[in-house]
């Protein structure tokens, strides 16, 4: 048996790694960013230059702490045109994007681990995501956001009430993107 686990390893490697011969990490599932609603989804540019909304918009109470998606380096933290902005790049090659924010409280160079404050929301914070660089196109943060999910039940549809779910069922997390950033 430890043989072909050798070989699978193997050919997994091989099949994964890149031209320069690293191996791609999996994309990342990332925390949202604020508790708070989406207002605004994300809607693809039909190009480069033209209208849509490439993140999530929250609509947050002023003053309310902005957390990092995942670990990564904050790659900028400053102001564009009068917008605070922070930029992280992670380990997968994603870049997560937190704008409009009233306050910026990292600097670029330092690594934050996941759920690290990075400063404070004004009345809408905008989220989005970055693909590695050299394919730096937009990304739909809701793909890789995590979400709670339960135990999936049948439900009747003669109209009769379903059986409730017991309290303290086992929930996890899951995203469409394979694994969390570390």
């Amino acid at each position: 048996m430890a043989p072909l686990r050798a070989l699978l390893a193997v050919v997994a490697a091989v099949l994964l790694a890149r031209p320069g011969g690293r191996v791609e990490p999996p994309a990342p599932c990332l925390l949202p960013p604020v508790p708070a609603a989406v207002v605004d989804g994300f809607r693809s540019p039909w190009c480069l230059w033209c209208g849509g909304n490439r993140g999530l918009e929250y609509a947050t109470a002023p003053g309310t702490p902005v957390h990092s998606g995942a670990a990564g380096t904050v790659l900028f933290a400053s102001t564009v045109a009068g917008t605070r902005y922070v930029v992280v790049g992670h380990l997968s090659g994603l870049r997560t994007t937190y704008g409009r924010l009233a306050t910026v409280s990292v600097v670029q160079g330092v690594r934050v681990r996941a759920g690290a404050v990075l400063g404070t929301s004004g009345s809408r914070l905008f989220f989005g995501v970055r693909g590695p660089r050299g394919r730096s196109g937009y990304l739909d943060p809701a793909r890789y956001l995590l979400r709670p999910v339960g135990r999936p039940r049948l439900v009747p549809t003669d109209g009769s009430p379903g059986r409730q779910v017991a309290p303290g069922w086992p929930r996890h997390l899951t995203c469409t993107a394979r694994e969390v950033a570390r």
